[in-house]
């Protein structure tokens, strides 16, 4: 027969984690036909020698909700070999909504996940249900998207204003479920919700998924067991489940896979990542899915003090973060203000749950670039390396370098995923999956569109943690599984021709830098890779040596469930 496209001489790994073999890949009709020593002719025919041939990687947790709307690339994922990227999480969502009520809902977006309000309101909001969204989003894209139903959003069309401030009656409860039932057979792939109390509004109240009862929370994700299919995503599982094993009676009530951030090592509390781990062993054994992600990066953060996370939930310092510029250079010059920040977060002399940074900040964050030339000698140093060689407190070395240079220093702040002896046991972990790249998030910050290829060139070719064989599985086939994407993740006649071509002796992440490329002149960290020569969704080329090839050959991915009645 005759091939759409044909692929020779490639080592093919197949995402099953078998050993590689040398061989061809035969796609026709957007799927994979035949492999093997293939010898009919072809419209296209790449050769792929010296080059790995693995399945497209599934980026499975992301926030381009939004951003997908113009940009059907979701780039950068795309750039490091993502075929397939997974939206809706966290509880966040822009489906369902009703008239009028956009605004609420880009804003639970816009401030949680660190996303320019004045980009999000260039969207056209044309939809209404879970499945109109799925649908908008079918007509035009690049990669394929997977959507969970997002809890803040099902309560908001529900609820109103009040879906932040109290519990939800039966019949409010009764008709979130109604929702839910609705989005699941459209084809959504789950329900995300939150227990992450670190994710406000803009007012400084808490998205209204952390308002919801425990009993909410597990009648929503019964209607998934009802239906016998669908992912339970939950933002903020790993304190739930260490307090009170919230993600693994979830997952045991419900019968349902339940993935949930995060297994890291961090350096607040440098070994917690164990006490984690025997939690999930202990309900991995009694044959419970509740199973954390992780990623293989270590988490570095850029950002100024005109815009920053880092400090959120600290009460001196949040209504500030909420401030003008002119506002915040007065408080930051202000010594009695400065007192109170002392106090709070060097001598923490009251414990403060909803803190974001670590007790000795100060260590993990430092100066990135300076905006003044004359301070460019204070670039790398630590906010206390700063702070001792001028003879001054945290807190007036930190801001008086702020306010000298009008706000626009960056720093950088990294306090997870350093040790690298910690990180070898958990990316090997059989019990949580690779990823949470969080692309599409905290835009202005960092990148962390590069797990993949930071997996396979740092962890793998330069650390030698896992085989090459074992780390493609990792970013195909096992989060394939665990979201119900059933045609897709292994290289096999019959599935989905997602196609990763990579070369595993260049394969890296690049260094990032700043586009202009949003809506309203809007600006984004990327990060790019090097080594990746083909990303193949569908059978088409998307991408190759970098480049877009002007082909969306894109679908919205739909479960199981979604298929079997369209097919009945």
């Amino acid at each position: 027969m005759a091939y759409d496209l044909l692929i020779k001489n490639g080592r093919v790994i197949d995402g099953s984690g078998r050993p590689a073999f040398r061989g061809d890949v035969g796609v026709s009709g957007g799927k994979i036909v035949a492999m093997g020593k293939l010898r009919d002719s072809a419209a296209r025919t790449i050769d792929a020698d010296g080059l790995v041939v693995a399945p497209g990687f599934i980026d499975n947790h992301c926030h381009y909700d939004a951003q997908v709307t113009w940009d059907p690339l979701c780039t950068f994922s795309c750039y490091h070999g993502a075929t397939s990227v997974v939206i809706g999480n966290c509880s966040l969502a822009l489906a369902p909504v009703r008239r009028g009520g956009e605004e609420r809902l880009m804003e639970f977006l816009s401030y949680v996940e660190a996303i320019p309000m004045e980009v999000l309101r260039t969207i056209d909001v044309g939809w209404e249900t879970v499945g109109e969204y799925m649908d908008t989003l079918d007509k035009r894209l690049g990669v394929n998207v997977g959507t969970l139903i997002g809890h803040s959003a099902v309560r908001h069309y529900v609820m109103g204003d009040d879906c932040q401030g109290r519990a939800a009656t039966p019949d409010e409860v009764e008709a979130m479920r109604r929702i839910v039932r609705d989005g699941m057979l459209a084809g959504a792939l789950g329900l995300s919700v939150s227990r992450n109390r670190g994710h406000y509004d803009p007012q400084g109240v808490h998205i209204p998924a952390i308002w919801a009862e425990e009993s909410e929370i597990f009648a929503l994700a019964d209607v998934l067991s009802e239906l016998g299919v669908g992912t339970i995503q939950s933002g903020g599982g790993r304190d739930a489940e260490l307090q009170n094993r919230l993600m693994t009676r979830l997952a045991e009530a419900t019968g349902r896979q339940l993935v949930y951030n995060n297994l890291g090592q961090s350096a607040r509390q440098p070994d917690a990542w164990k006490e984690h781990m025997a939690l999930v062993d202990e309900a991995a054994k009694a044959g419970i899915r509740a199973n954390p992600l992780c990623t293989p990066n270590s988490n570095v953060t850029r950002f100024n003090m005109r815009n920053t996370q880092a400090f959120r939930g600290i009460p001196t310092w949040h209504p500030i973060l909420l401030a003008s510029d002119d506002e915040k250079l007065r408080a930051y010059s202000d010594p009695a203000v400065r007192q109170k920040l002392h106090e709070e977060v060097v001598e923490w002399k009251a414990d403060i749950p909803s803190a974001n940074i670590p007790r000795r900040w100060y260590d993990y964050m430092w100066v990135g670039e300076t905006a003044l030339p004359k301070n460019k000698h204070l670039e790398g140093k630590s906010l206390r390396q700063l702070a001792e060689a001028q003879g001054k407190g945290i807190i007036d070395a930190f801001l008086d370098l702020v306010v000298e240079e009008h706000l626009d220093t960056v720093f950088l702040q990294g306090a997870s995923n350093v040790d690298k002896e910690a990180m070898a046991k958990i990316l090997n972990y059989p019990h949580a999956f690779i990823g949470l790249s969080d692309g599409g998030a905290h835009v202005q910050f960092h990148g962390g569109y590069g797990y993949s290829t930071r997996l396979l060139g740092y962890w793998v070719r330069q650390e030698g943690i896992m085989s090459l064989e074992h780390a493609v599985r990792r970013l195909t086939f096992e989060s394939a599984s665990a979201f119900g994407i059933y045609d897709r993740g292994l290289l096999r006649p019959g599935m989905a021709a997602d196609i990763t071509i990579f070369d595993p002796d260049t394969v890296n992440p690049l260094p990032e830098d700043v586009v202009h490329d949003f809506p309203a002149g809007g600006w984004r960290v990327r990060e790019l890779a090097t080594g990746i020569h083909y990303t193949i969704v569908n059978g088409q080329v998307l991408l190759e040596n970098g480049r877009h090839t002007g082909a969306l050959p894109g679908h919205v991915l739909r479960n199981s469930l979604y298929h079997s009645e369209v097919q009945a």
